[in-house]
């Protein structure tokens, strides 16, 4: 059997891969940390958040999927005003979410979308 340790990296495919990782980095605080090109051409950048991976995949129509990623946030209140006075649109107002573990009680979530549609939820 094998044991798997915990999820890598999350992939989003982008249309233009530095204004994504420029949102990405101003917004919520990712960092580019390594940058290459596939044999095919395609550009490749990762983004770390503490021990987040976030992979952009440069495609010049990228496919659409109905995708989206969660952060954790330590203030909940200044990272939504922080991202709503940013210009980052909102897809959903904060509102309250079942915890899925006792340390989740009374937390709130907030989805904001990406430059390429994709969601950003925010918990905390």
């Amino acid at each position: 059997m094998i044991k798997y340790l915990r999820i890598d990296h999350t992939a989003l495919h982008v249309k233009d891969i530095n204004a994504s990782k420029t949102f990405y980095e101003d917004n919520f605080g990712f960092h580019t940390y390594f940058e290459h090109e596939t044999p095919t051409g395609m550009p490749i950048a990762y983004l770390r958040l503490g021990d987040t991976v976030l992979e952009l995949t440069g495609f010049a129509d990228p496919p659409v999927s109905g995708f989206h990623f969660c952060l954790e946030v330590d203030d909940f209140d200044d990272a939504v005003d922080f991202l709503i006075n940013s210009g980052v649109k909102v897809v959903q107002k904060p509102h309250k979410t079942a915890a899925r573990h006792p340390r989740e009680e009374s937390w709130r979530r907030v989805v904001f979308e990406g430059p390429d549609l994709e969601q950003i939820e925010i918990r905390g």
